[in-house]
């Protein structure tokens, strides 16, 4: 995923509840190395003062008072030209008003008339305001000129009313920021993607099973998505604890599909439906390689010791790549004992028809960060100490 290092990103905050939400969306900016200014609104300022903006972005904080002081500085052309990237939240009904009427009373309204930088707005307020005409009417406008209207969400708002109206999660905003400065390579691609563990069930209750966490799947499925693909996740677990911003509120990119399986058989049936439609296959869970033959009714009492008769469950990739397209591009994972790695991770590709495969040792399982062998079609690359979510991106990079 694209770094926000030395990314400048202006923030600016109107006068609603909401806006003491942002302090947290600076520090997440911040640890990222982004550099942040923020500009509040009149409204804004009857709610918080400046000085809180200033501390947590470590620069000034700019209100109206600068707009209009008598400095000789054209400061809303300036502040205008320093951002690769606006935000504003929350956005009021009054100022999407305002700004939809080209209005430069403030000094936030008068900066995006002025800025050539994108524009993401972050509406938050009551339901029925949400839903009234003239803000509709007013959304409407605003996207027609080009501005990025992400919409609020659904809940309980600070009136005590239910209903869709809540500024998003700051982890979700932020999440738009990451996937804004993403290069969109995989626009009108569609990507298949395997994650997490399947379950081979012994009894109605216990079942065989391993220790795939799926972040992998889900960090390969969050930068195919970034990239403009249609992304098919078929996930493993019981829940998906990850988020997904909805790019579709303002492109044309669809919102990730996840299928939730949990046997072998089941990831088997969905992959088998999915892979001849897809442009890139990325077998990444880690199904069970075994089943019990019988699966027993009920719950087995504790009673005397069982052996169970285990047979090979289906193996997804091997079966699915022997059939595949010339133009689909299929990419496979090992995980492998350090002394036999090499050797088994290019038996594995070979086999099983991959034309990437990655590779790493048992010792990595379960650690955010590992080192990798990537076999491509041509070399074998190594990596020492990399995070999932970077090699999500250098595998998307190799892919072109």
């Amino acid at each position: 995923m694209a770094s926000l290092e030395n990314k400048n990103i202006l923030i600016g905050i109107c006068g609603g509840i909401a806006l003491y939400k942002i302090c947290e969306l600076i520090r997440l900016l911040k640890n990222e190395k982004a550099n942040i200014k923020t500009v509040l609104t009149s409204g804004a300022e009857k709610f918080i003062s400046s000085l809180l903006f200033a501390s947590l972005s470590g620069t000034k904080s700019y209100t109206d008072k600068d707009f209009f002081s008598p400095t000789g500085e054209i400061l809303h052309i300036e502040l205008s030209k320093f951002p690769d990237l606006i935000l504003v939240a929350p956005a009021t009904a009054s100022f999407i008003s305002k700004l939809a009427a080209g209005s430069a009373s403030e000094l936030l309204l008068a900066i995006l008339l002025a800025t050539k930088s994108s524009v993401y707005l972050f509406p938050s307020m009551n339901a029925r305001m949400w839903e009234h005409p003239a803000v509709q009417k007013n959304i409407e406008l605003l996207k027609n000129f080009g501005y990025f209207i992400y919409e609020p969400s659904e809940g309980i708002l600070a009136c005590e009313e239910i209903g869709k109206g809540r500024l998003p999660e700051i982890e979700e905003i932020f999440e738009v920021v990451q996937a804004h400065f993403v290069k969109k390579t995989l626009i009108g691609k569609k990507v298949l993607i395997t994650g997490g563990p399947t379950r081979e069930y012994i009894d109605e209750v216990r079942f065989i099973t391993n220790a795939s966490s799926g972040k992998t799947a889900f960090y390969l499925a969050r930068e195919a998505y970034y990239r403009g693909a249609e992304v098919h996740l078929i996930w493993g677990l019981d829940s998906f604890p990850y988020i997904f911003p909805k790019l579709q509120y303002f492109s044309s990119i669809p919102f990730p599909n996840i299928y939730f399986v949990k046997t072998t058989k089941e990831m088997f049936e969905v992959s088998k439906s999915l892979f001849f439609k897809c442009d890139i296959c990325i077998f990444s869970a880690a199904p069970s390689d075994f089943r019990p033959k019988i699966t027993f009714k009920g719950k087995l009492k504790k009673k005397e010791p069982i052996t169970l008769d285990l047979e090979l469950t289906e193996d997804i990739a091997q079966i699915l790549n022997s059939q595949k397209r010339e133009e689909q591009i299929t990419i496979g994972f090992a995980l492998e004992e350090e002394k036999t790695l090499v050797n088994y991770s290019k038996k594995k590709k070979q086999e099983k028809f991959f034309d990437f495969l990655v590779a790493n040792p048992i010792y990595t399982l379960g650690k955010e960060s590992s080192d990798y062998i990537l076999f491509t079609p041509t070399e074998t690359l190594k990596y020492k100490n990399l995070s999932k979510s970077q090699l999500a991106q250098i595998l998307f990079d190799l892919i072109g």
